[in-house]
């Protein structure tokens, strides 16, 4: 079949990302959603620094802003170990960020927090992945339960690749690029205060 031996270009993951997603494509979107307290923002920025392997990231902080919440995450994270691999975007609205993906050489990788402070449907949501195929797309989103929140955040959790929802310092992901997805432990020994009991 065609569709068979057509080259779609994946990255090879290792460790706990692959065992959480497979070998994906970083292409299209995917979308991260939780409860605040939950470990949301600590996994956002291991999987970011992660990715910058691969790839430069930008990451448009719409929620937080540049926070002194934020700056302690990113020290504890040690994101600069990403080498000048990640942008960090003040409150940079829609528009603008359009703007910047349209130039040269732009990341190719843009994480967004929030999906609920970006003020877009789900119309303007495809069309800004129509007009950049070959960039992936991280939506953080606010939980309502066990799902995200809202309508738009709702339906675009049918159409991307990843859906990552965070509880109790792990993450669960279905995967397009997964046939058996393993839970990412956050944040061990909040893990461990979760649920009661010590991970081996």
């Amino acid at each position: 079949m065609q569709l068979i031996n057509s080259n779609i270009e994946t990255v090879q993951f290792e460790g706990p990302f692959k065992s959480l997603i497979g070998n994906p494509s970083l292409a299209g979107a995917w979308l991260i959603w939780g409860q605040s307290g939950n470990g949301k923002t600590h996994f956002m920025l291991q999987l970011m620094k992660y990715l910058t392997r691969f790839d430069r990231v930008a990451f448009n902080s719409l929620e937080e802003g540049i926070s002194a919440s934020l700056k302690m995450a990113f020290e504890i994270e040690k994101m600069q170990e990403t080498n000048g691999k990640l942008i960090l975007l003040d409150k940079e609205t829609m528009e603008d960020l359009a703007n910047r993906l349209r130039k040269r050489k732009s990341p190719n990788i843009i994480a967004i927090d929030s999906l609920q402070y970006t003020g877009i449907n789900y119309r303007q949501y495809k069309a800004l992945k129509e007009e950049f195929p070959k960039k992936l797309f991280l939506w953080i989103s606010h939980a309502d339960g066990k799902l995200p929140e809202g309508r738009i955040a709702k339906k675009i959790r049918y159409d991307v690749d990843v859906k990552i929802r965070v509880a109790g310092f792990r993450a669960y992901a279905m995967s397009r690029y997964s046939n058996m997805s393993e839970p990412y432990v956050i944040w061990k020994e909040g893990a461990e205060m979760f649920e009661g009991k010590s991970i081996e």
